[in-house]
């Protein structure tokens, strides 16, 4: 039986999509009443990050160990591959000790191929194109907050086609909602994605027009991780596309706020917008641990011979 990863939201289906948010709000439930079943008991995941963060790391490490199991934290200079051990070869490695692999890198392609080298289920915990964890917990507080009808939704995107909103047009394609984007002349996302996942999907040259009669309004830092020698061309093309109270007086009255963290307020947002009764980024990070414990639970049950 072929392994099943979970490279890009499209690795997964829209009924299972739909399970992995339910099982996620589950596992929230079950942690505030101390009755999670220990599904990971003997088992171990490997994490590499050859990129730096905080939400991943913790929510994957907290969620192996509320599980029952044991996350292991790789970085790439203490290990192999600093020394330029290929992908495939730690592939193949890894995957003869642990039970599952979780990469945080700057390659798609290394992604693919540590998937395609791996004997057990790898999951993206960020890529240069993709962000499928996040968008997870995404539409886990979406769910919580405006309910499970999605395809009844629009939601905004503003700012950088950067991989966060490429998994945007993902989830738009499997949960059916309207997604409008305004990115700057120049950064707009990625076209294969677009292309073959956008039926979903309204480009707006101006950031009042995606937001107008939005449901959810979301962004991110103008300069991803790796583009950060761009960072002050950046904040000059970006400029009209701050999220701020003004352009949120645009959406819905009851619209939410979401950011996938860290924020720079004064660029992408105002310093206001985050702390504001539109906002839900706090719940939305905290939910990065039970969407990691569901996507965990998906692949485990997923690849049972």
């Amino acid at each position: 039986m072929n392994k099943r990863h979970f490279k890009t939201l499209i690795d997964i289906n829209t009924q299972e999509f739909k399970r992995i948010i339910k099982k996620a709000i589950d596992y929230k439930h079950q942690d505030q009443s101390n009755t999670i079943s220990k599904i990971c008991n003997n088992k171990t995941l490997a994490m590499i990050f050859k990129k730096n963060s905080t939400r991943t790391r913790v929510s994957f490490e907290t969620a192996m160990y509320k599980l029952g199991g044991h996350a292991i934290y790789l970085s790439e200079d203490s290990t192999q591959l600093k020394r330029g051990e290929d992908i495939s070869d730690t592939a193949k490695v890894l995957s003869g000790m642990v039970d599952m692999i979780m990469m945080r890198t700057n390659s798609h392609e290394e992604i693919k191929s540590l998937a395609a080298n791996s004997s057990v289920p790898v999951i993206n915990g960020l890529c240069n194109l993709f962000h499928p964890c996040q968008l997870l917990a995404d539409m886990q507080t979406i769910a919580e907050i405006k309910g499970e009808n999605f395809e009844k939704l629009s939601i905004a995107w503003i700012g950088d086609g950067n991989n966060m909103c490429n998994s945007y047009i993902n989830a738009s394609k499997l949960l059916n909602f309207k997604l409008k984007i305004s990115v700057p002349n120049g950064y707009e996302p990625d076209k294969y994605t677009l292309d073959k996942f956008g039926e979903n999907v309204e480009l707006c040259e101006i950031p009042g027009s995606a937001v107008d009669g939005a449901d959810v309004v979301t962004t991110d830092v103008w300069a991803s991780m790796g583009d950060e020698h761009e960072n002050e061309e950046r904040k000059k093309v970006f400029k009209s596309f701050q999220v701020n109270m003004n352009l949120m007086s645009k959406a819905k009255k009851e619209a939410i706020f979401l950011h996938c963290l860290p924020a720079h307020r004064g660029e992408e947002i105002d310093e206001t917008i985050i702390d504001s009764e539109h906002s839900a980024v706090w719940q939305q990070a905290h939910n990065r641990l039970y969407s990691s414990m569901a996507i965990i639970d998906f692949l485990i049950d997923s690849n049972k011979n």
